[in-house]
């Protein structure tokens, strides 16, 4: 878990900051800059996603995963527990508009938990005890919050907290399911985090709300697919 907390506490360093840069900046250079951000996880997504040297397999992990995903509604209850906590949190600065703190704590939630990075750093934390991939990623999360949080407000600080619990499960499945985690099905499992981080883009950019949240658990059924795939190949 030492990469984790990096991690975490990286991203609340940079919560601070952006809260200090946030009173400076007008209205205009703050859609500015959240359009920027939009554009470039989509670059970051699609690199990712390109990766897949199995397309099949993201399509029919993307459309079971959206299925389990909606069945269990996981975007209401993160937008659920978004607005409870903006509730207990509204004596703070920055939380007088409404919704505010849950954008905020959805978008960098799933733009910090659905990369590549999230899923290969804690299995090679779990596993190799090798900490520097989750490291590396508390500093480009940390610089991320910066800008995220001048324009999303507090709510990104809270994201810190949704780190930890889903790198810390994917460090713990990991160790149960070792010997299914090959390189093919971690490469896939990338590939479909990939191609959720460019939704989220595109939902930065445009008023059209994508469900990314019901779409969360696609990133895991590569685990399954890729075995059972091979049995039919």
């Amino acid at each position: 878990m030492i990469g984790t907390l990096i991690n975490a506490f990286l991203i609340l360093v940079g919560t601070a900051l952006g809260l200090v840069l946030r009173r400076g900046l007008p209205e205009r250079l703050k859609n500015g800059l959240l359009s920027a951000m939009g554009l470039a996880t989509i670059l970051i997504g699609l690199k990712s996603a390109i990766g897949t040297t199995d397309t099949l397999s993201v399509i029919v992990c993307m459309a079971l995963g959206t299925l389990l995903g909606s069945a269990l509604n996981i975007e209401k209850q993160l937008d659920r527990f978004g607005r409870w906590t903006e509730r207990k949190l509204s004596f703070l600065p920055g939380s007088g508009e409404e919704g505010s703190i849950a954008k905020g704590f959805v978008t960098a939630t799933l733009v910090y938990c659905v990369g590549a990075m999230a899923i290969v750093g804690s299995i090679s934390s779990a596993l190799q005890h090798d900490h520097s991939t989750l490291i590396a990623k508390g500093i480009i999360d940390g610089l991320t919050a910066i800008v995220f949080t001048s324009t999303l407000g507090i709510g990104v600080g809270l994201s810190a907290f949704a780190v930890l619990v889903y790198q810390g499960l994917i460090a713990l499945l990991a160790i149960q399911l070792s010997p299914v985690l090959t390189d093919l099905v971690i490469n896939e499992m990338s590939a479909v985090g990939g191609l959720l981080i460019a939704a989220i883009g595109l939902n930065m950019i445009y008023d059209k709300h994508i469900p990314v949240g019901n779409m969360l658990p696609a990133i895991f059924l590569p685990i399954a697919y890729i075995p059972l795939s091979g049995l039919f190949a």
